[in-house]
């Protein structure tokens, strides 16, 4: 079943954050890595700054959230995370389905450069990765992060995004 987060998961998204990004060690540069991944300080903010989290429940546990951000004229899938022991079953490819279905809004997601697996999930699901002007310019535009995150991240659109956008998309993400 998927619902709605609501203020007494708070707790139980925290946990599944820090430990669904344990699959991302070596994906995130050093310089970038915090432990605990997100602090409760920060999900606070993310949350007052708008992002909705959904999550995956399974025999009334709660294995995987997703957030889902509407900014200026897009929306943002953000903190995309499952539990470690409920990886590869596709609670994520759930959740981002039915992320999909609540907005008709082009629908932009921020990962990791290196983080492949995850970059390949989402082109299994319909994203592409921009090209790299495109991808620094719409960090920059619908993001709040870092510089250095910035360097360090990929964007990729949905078709929506595609057939709005008057720039051609680079697969490859290079220059």
């Amino acid at each position: 079943m998927i619902r709605e987060c609501e203020q007494n998961d708070l707790e139980e998204i925290l946990a599944i954050i820090n430990d669904g990004a344990q699959a991302y060690l070596g994906a995130i540069p050093p310089d970038r890595l915090r432990t605990p991944y997100m602090s409760r300080e920060e999900l606070l903010h993310e949350i007052a700054s708008g992002v909705a989290f959904w999550g995956y429940i399974d025999e009334g546990e709660l294995l995987g959230v997703m957030g889902i951000q509407d900014v200026q004229d897009v929306t943002l899938i953000r903190h995309a995370y499952v539990r470690t022991n409920s990886q590869g079953r596709g609670v994520a490819a759930q959740l981002l389905a039915h992320l999909r279905q609540l907005t008709a809004r082009p629908i932009l997601i921020g990962t990791w450069a290196d983080a492949e697996w995850a970059i390949r999930f989402y082109r299994r699901h319909g994203f592409e990765t921009v090209g790299r002007e495109e991808k620094d310019r719409l960090l920059k535009q619908y993001w709040s992060i870092p510089d250095r995150q910035v360097e360090t991240s990929v964007v990729l659109a949905d078709s929506r995004w595609r057939e709005g956008s008057t720039k051609p998309m680079n697969p490859q993400n290079e220059p």
